[in-house]
């Protein structure tokens, strides 16, 4: 049976471990979501910036915690993340769900809900849900939002549906909870083809490889040339010697076949 959350109850969650499904309905202009999940210790803080799962560090290095990929389920989309609860470490007291907008605000997306599922059921479609909670984001201009936690509770953990929105995204959120986040982690990344900076990665430019050989040919051209050493001139050559006894006109008769092989 399916328990129906109201915002700010709590259940008692019995299963070894959770799958955390947040569930809406793609469109347009409905920006993408992404769940996250954050280790804190008792006080409320993470224990080193590992505790913060999300799509750059989809698994904690425990093993006890991890983001699963996304999938489209008939009209809706789903985001989880999974966490084991009687295996956890004990110096962890709760596990903030988190709900980010990629490109948007979370209130332009449609039928946000938390699905809870047992994650040792081995149903890999997800299955029906022990508990669920509909997310209404605050105002609206949230572009992330806490949407419920796991904790600590009588040597068990419960489930608790509390809302939080945060208008900074991922980067408030993080900064909340003591993680060092860079904002580039966060958000879009350049694509490799972006910039022309070979060190970046990217491609030069259309055209940019032809500029430079146009170029380097005009500076070929404008580069002073050498002087090349003239080209030496023929000398007059001297007359060949006149045949002693012969006049200057004697030239020898043609020489016939009558001459060959003797």
């Amino acid at each position: 049976m399916t328990h129906a959350m109201a915002q700010g109850s709590d259940m008692s969650v019995s299963v070894p471990a959770v799958r955390a499904v947040l569930r809406w309905t793609p469109g347009a202009g409905v920006p993408d979501v992404d769940a996250c999940v954050i280790l804190l210790d008792d006080g409320g803080r993470v224990r080193s910036d590992a505790d913060f799962v999300f799509y750059n560090q989809p698994r904690h290095p425990s093993g006890l915690a991890r983001k699963l990929p996304k999938k489209r389920q008939g009209e809706g989309l789903t985001d989880s993340v999974e966490a084991q609860l009687t295996r956890q470490d004990p110096s962890v007291d709760r596990m903030v769900l988190i709900a980010s907008a990629d490109g948007g605000t979370l209130g332009r997306v449609r039928n946000l809900r938390v699905e809870l599922h047992d994650a040792g059921s081995g149903d890999a479609a997800g299955g029906e849900p022990f508990a669920y909670v509909d997310i209404q984001p605050d105002g609206g201009a949230s572009s992330a939002l806490i949407c419920g936690e796991l904790r600590r509770a009588g040597g068990g953990w419960q489930f608790r549906a509390v809302t939080k929105g945060y208008a900074t995204g991922l980067v408030g959120v993080a900064g909340e909870f003591g993680i060092s986040v860079d904002e580039t982690d966060t958000g879009h990344h350049p694509t490799p083809d972006s910039g022309n900076d070979p060190a970046s990665g990217g491609r030069p430019a259309p055209g940019a490889a032809q500029a430079a050989q146009a170029q380097q040919a005009a500076q070929a051209q404008q580069a002073p040339q050498s002087p090349q050493p003239a080209a030496a001139q023929p000398q007059p050559q001297p007359a060949p010697p006149i045949a002693y006894g012969y006049p200057p006109a004697f030239t020898l008769p043609p020489q016939g076949p009558q001459f060959i092989g003797r």
